[in-house]
């Protein structure tokens, strides 16, 4: 209860919860206003809920999009914990939820009616141009949540069902869910609908893997400084990451060096700078983006890279 207590006492807990509900705010705008009124079917739960829901209205059943979001977001967490485990977060769980309750938020704000001009079937009049301002406005609510490491999660659930159980990439299984999700809408749109509707999961595949690549990035710094052991134990004890240390020789003095090397986050590297910069230690330092970084690093705890600090080897990332 008191590590609660203390996490929402933090800034970051409600800079986070704001910069979610924002980012879902506009993702929920891009579904409500520019999908539900041309019945446009991307590969994504929301696609998924406007099938479900207009076969329900064809039967005299009438159910809104965003209950049934909801509740299919519901059902998806609950056989993600079932079936693959506690890996989605806090976040996941919030910004699935939230994306139903926020298109009644903007229905409330401004009906969807209200923008279409007479005689079309959507807002922009055109689902090729339905499908380009949903395309952005999404990769605007991604960009927000993916630099929180936030994701609007729905299609994500289905994909880690897909990679575990057919042993598919997570790039493959996002496609496949996708593709599949796409293709229930042929029981509601003629033909060319549905080939838009592919059209723009392509498109929203490559956004996620454009936004899924920058924030699996890391940085790689190389760090020269006679005060090397204090920037060591600063890596370790402060920002608990792990670091390689190499003797090295410059080639302009032929002065003997120690030069640190350590994979470092975004926010990591800042930290490190602004500590550099407030105890006026002079050191070279380089830095350069690595996409992917593999071993230790995602297989140890906070707790467990706290312990470990006191091990003798330093080159564990």
């Amino acid at each position: 209860m008191n590590d609660i207590l203390k996490i929402l006492g933090t800034w970051k807990f409600w800079k986070e919860l704001f910069l979610m509900t924002f980012g879902m705010m506009i993702g929920a705008a891009a579904v409500y206003y520019f999908l539900i009124p041309s019945k446009l079917i991307i590969g994504s739960v929301s696609g998924l809920s406007i099938v479900i829901s207009t076969l329900f209205e064809k039967i005299g059943l009438p159910i809104k999009v965003s209950i049934i979001v909801m509740i299919v977001n519901a059902i998806l967490l609950i056989l993600a914990w079932l079936l693959i485990g506690k890996e989605f977060g806090a976040k996941t769980v919030y910004t699935a939820m939230i994306l139903g309750p926020l298109m009644d938020v903007w229905e409330w704000i401004c009906p969807w009616e209200k923008l279409m001009s007479p005689g079309t079937s959507s807002v922009m009049g055109d689902p090729w141009f339905d499908l380009l301002c949903f395309v952005l406005m999404l990769s605007i609510s991604q960009a927000v949540l993916f630099n929180i490491n936030a994701s609007t999660g729905g299609l994500d659930i289905i994909a880690k069902i897909v990679n575990k159980y057919f042993n598919l990439d997570i790039g493959a299984s996002v496609t496949v869910a996708g593709v599949l999700i796409v293709c229930t809408s042929f029981a509601i749109n003629p033909f060319r609908m549905v080939i838009i509707g592919l059209i723009g999961t392509w498109l929203n595949g490559l956004i996620v893997d454009y936004y899924s690549a920058t924030l699996n990035r890391r940085k790689r710094v190389c760090i020269v400084s006679d005060d090397h052991e204090r920037i060591r134990r600063y890596i370790i004890d402060k920002l608990v990451r792990g670091c390689s240390l190499y003797r090295m020789t410059g080639g302009y003095e032929g002065a003997e060096h120690i030069e640190i090397q350590t994979r470092l986050t975004q926010d990591e590297f800042s930290s490190l700078m602004a500590w550099l910069k407030d105890n006026d230690i002079h050191a070279f330092i380089t830095a350069g983006n690595v996409s992917e970084v593999y071993g230790l690093w995602h297989k140890h705890t906070k707790k467990e890279k706290i312990a470990a600090k006191s091990r003798d080897d330093l080159s564990c990332f």
